[in-house]
């Protein structure tokens, strides 16, 4: 590939001349933040940088989940982080949402809004009865839903579980197609006039507080502002308390007749799965090994995946045959704090970064609030 140095007049002129924006990242926060500022500034000429061939951290590798907590998952953060920084996540990530279906709709990334189940293990402790009633009360002066969440044994018998002493239903929750949402987003991008380049990775930048000099793996060019939106990835970029974390992911062969049907968390959301087009794809295990999976390497891992197969031989499938077809892994950004970074380093340099496993139901509202610092 030629150096950007090298190109025709018709190559610089379109892609790396007059540029008013260059976002870095073209995942769910990317594509988003890109939208927003072409609403908002509609001449403004607008670049989308991504390293791969396809977004490279997790907006095309999740498992498509549109949640916003789990009963237990609150539990545990209720017992480490404060009570309004929970709250405040909570309402980021069912605000976040609502800013996704408004940016696209929903019908045409196959949400569905089927419903999540939390799964109390025999060796766990169900959740005290006026916990349940206080989450029901805070969550429904966010999303004015009552009873939200709500123990339900039945769900045991009806989807065939084993070794699980009961379960929480959560009733607003559901799932998309991520693949057909990063599609959408950059449809939408495209017919907007926003420029995307792939394959491109910005190794450094310079801001000298009027252009934004950034130099790739071809080259260098300018850009009146950059935003940097690449999630666990950031770390270069930026010295703050973010830290990639990899999650693996495998997929079963089609099952005949599964009654698996929803969206379900086991261990405070440490695993999760679902029933895509008859298959269970199932994510999880970061916990057995925090510190390897504290990792921006793509790559499984022996204990991990043998860890979902036991699952879902003893727990999710144990009473029905299935294959494993293949697995993969996404890199996340996280932090001792659950919130995403979003703020400006400089007069033209932002970011949007660590969604904390959450990129589906925050990123859209991210791009949005960073639209607003310029």
């Amino acid at each position: 590939m030629l150096n950007i140095k090298d190109l025709s007049y018709w190559e610089k002129s379109l892609y790396f001349e007059g540029l008013d924006f260059t976002i870095i990242g073209a995942g769910i926060v990317g594509l988003s933040t890109a939208i927003f500022l072409k609403e908002k500034f509609p001449r403004s000429k607008i670049l989308i940088l991504e390293r791969g061939y396809l977004p490279s951290g997790a907006s095309t590798k999740n498992a498509g989940f549109a949640c916003f907590g789990s009963p237990t998952e609150l539990y545990d953060d209720l017992s480490k982080i404060s009570d309004e920084k929970v709250w405040n996540t909570f309402r980021l990530r069912y605000e976040g949402l609502k800013t996704l279906f408004e940016l696209i709709d929903a019908k045409k990334i196959g949400y569905e809004k089927c419903g999540s189940w939390d799964l109390i293990s025999k060796k766990q402790e169900l959740l005290q009865d006026d916990f349940i009633a206080y989450i029901n009360e805070k969550s429904f002066e966010i999303c004015g839903v009552k009873n939200i969440y709500g123990e339900d044994k039945m769900a045991i018998r009806n989807f065939g579980f084993q070794n699980i002493f009961s379960t929480y239903s959560n009733s607003e929750e559901g799932t998309i197609n991520t693949g057909k949402l990063i599609s959408e987003l950059y449809k939408k991008a495209t017919n907007l006039g926003i420029l995307s380049l792939f394959g491109i990775e910005v190794k450094t930048f310079e801001s000298n507080g009027k252009e934004v000099f950034l130099e790739t793996n071809f080259g260098e060019f300018k850009s009146a502002n950059s935003i940097i939106c690449t999630n666990g990835f950031a770390k270069q970029f930026l010295d703050d308390d973010i830290q990639a974390a990899r999650a693996q992911v495998l997929i079963t062969k089609p099952i005949s007749d599964l009654k698996i049907k929803g969206s379900f968390h086991y261990d405070a959301g440490y695993y999760y799965f679902r029933n895509i087009e008859n298959r269970v794809l199932f994510g999880g295990g970061r916990n057995l090994n925090f510190e390897r999976e504290a990792t921006d390497k793509f790559g499984t891992s022996e204990d991990i995946q043998d860890s979902l197969l036991h699952l879902l031989q003893t727990v999710i499938l144990p009473d029905t045959k299935f294959e494993v077809d293949y697995a993969w892994s996404g890199i996340m950004g996280i932090g001792k704090d659950k919130s995403p970074i979003i703020k400006k380093t400089n007069k033209n340099v932002a970011f949007g970064v660590r969604m904390g496993g959450m990129g589906i139901a925050i990123g859209a509202e991210v791009g949005k609030s960073l639209s607003k610092l310029f």
